[in-house]
């Protein structure tokens, strides 16, 4: 079958009725499904919820002759500290072991730059005259809310299959005013790409301009593979060592989808001397972190080789899903021409690449059919999509009946929206003819 481009006037208009059948029979089962977040499911939960009977007494709270019900250890237990050295592939000493929120580790390190510096910075981000930060997009919503909370002026990078667009990186970092850049380099969001290692090693060996630009890591998939075997990832804080840049990479990461969101343990790796001078500025504000919880972590993942064996437990919730996604999407969308999207390994999410100008109409299509999707724009800074054609879909949380249905109404929108433009005339206006 010709893709959309290819077809008739006549043809479109047989296809756009076709389709607006459909939606309207789709409709009328009154769906209410969401999609809009990469939230684990209940089975993924169930599938941890042992962890929940780890400490059961008192005696079990002492850890080496201390007492973890109590005060201390703000940059984290020992035994904390020495978990995630091993799943990033740092140093202990380059830990820093925070409470359930690795985005708030990433927040309070912006926070601090901006009252009090950075370890590097001449001065405190809030007494320079201008802020920008570089911002890959397609890229995460949360990050490019906090800096732009900020008062920071955001400036978008492309994204490639290897990683942000590193020419274009290297150029803007010679700008003092650019201070620092977003990554999550295993796994995107939303696009699923690795970083490839060359792009890694660039980063390490970037020269910016300030001398306090920061490369934020955030390393939320390091470990979520739900397709093939876990692919080991390089370590950002020893290539910039190696690179004369140790304290140019904050990385973090957490528990938020191997045990509980919101009741995990979360971390933030850096040089030794960054990690002494953030623990000492968090010092002010919290005496403590939740030590219980980290030993909990601890005793039920271990080490970094059962955690892959956890994740496995969790791939095999996660791969039919993100399967029978990939599946609909080809078999519903493919020949139109009219949508791309990338095949991902790991992480939690399918980005499609929707034709022109039809973004923002699929999502409304899909709302008024009871099936939420992230907002529209939500992966560029400010919100806003140049091109209005980035789609991010999370299928981890729906049941796989609910997703299988979520899917084919999206399919259904996403073909709606492009004969919108191919006629010239919307859905109601057909109708109503």
């Amino acid at each position: 079958m010709a893709t959309y481009a290819c077809r008739s006037r006549e043809e479109i208009r047989t296809e756009f009725k076709k389709q607006i059948a459909r939606y309207e029979e789709l409709k009328h089962e009154n769906l209410n499904l969401d999609m809009s977040r990469g939230k684990p499911s209940k089975l993924q939960l169930d599938a941890v919820s042992d962890i929940l009977t780890i400490l059961t007494n008192a005696d079990e709270c002492l850890l080496d002759g201390n007492d973890t019900r109590n005060y201390g250890d703000l940059s984290g237990l020992p035994c904390a500290r020495e978990y995630w050295a091993d799943v990033l592939g740092c140093k202990p000493e380059e830990t820093f072991v925070g409470g359930n929120s690795s985005l708030a580790l990433m927040h309070d390190v912006i926070a601090r730059a901006y009252t009090h510096g950075l370890k590097d910075s001449p001065r405190p981000w809030c007494k320079e005259e201008r802020i920008k930060f570089l911002c890959p997009s397609p890229g995460y919503d949360r990050h490019f809310r906090i800096t732009e909370s900020f008062g920071f002026e955001l400036i978008t990078v492309p994204m490639t299959p290897d990683g942000p667009d590193m020419d274009i990186v290297e150029e803007l970092v010679q700008d003092p005013d650019v201070k620092g850049i977003w990554c999550v380099p295993k796994f995107s969001n939303p696009q699923g790409y690795s970083y490839s290692s060359e792009t890694v090693h660039r980063f390490a060996r970037l020269k910016p301009e300030a001398p306090d630009f920061v490369i934020m890591w955030d390393n939320a998939y390091c470990v979520h593979e739900f397709d093939g075997t876990f692919e080991p990832f390089e370590d950002i804080i020893s290539l910039c060592a190696e690179a004369g840049r140790s304290n140019m990479a904050y990385e973090f990461a957490s528990t938020s989808k191997i045990t509980f969101p919101g009741a995990g343990i979360s971390v933030m790796a850096s040089s030794k001397e960054n990690i002494d001078y953030m623990t000492k500025l968090i010092s002010i504000q919290c005496i403590s972190y939740d030590k219980l919880n980290q030993l909990r972590h601890v005793r039920y993942l271990k080490d970094k080789e059962h955690t892959l064996e956890i994740m496995r437990r969790h791939a095999q919730i996660m791969a039919p899903k993100f399967e029978m996604c990939l599946k609909i999407l080809r078999r519903e969308v493919t020949d139109k021409g009219i949508a791309h999207w990338h095949h991902p390994k790991g992480g939690y999410f399918i980005c499609v690449a929707a034709m022109p100008c039809t973004a923002k109409r699929t999502l409304e299509l899909c709302q008024q059919a009871g099936v939420k999707l992230t907002e529209a724009g939500a992966t560029y800074p400010y919100g806003v999509d140049p091109h209005d054609s980035m789609i991010r879909i999370a299928p981890s949380y729906p049941p796989i009946e609910e997703l299988e249905k979520a899917m084919n109404v999206f399919c259904t929108c996403l073909k709606l929206a492009a004969l919108e433009k191919y006629m010239g005339k919307t859905l109601e206006q057909v109708i109503g003819e």
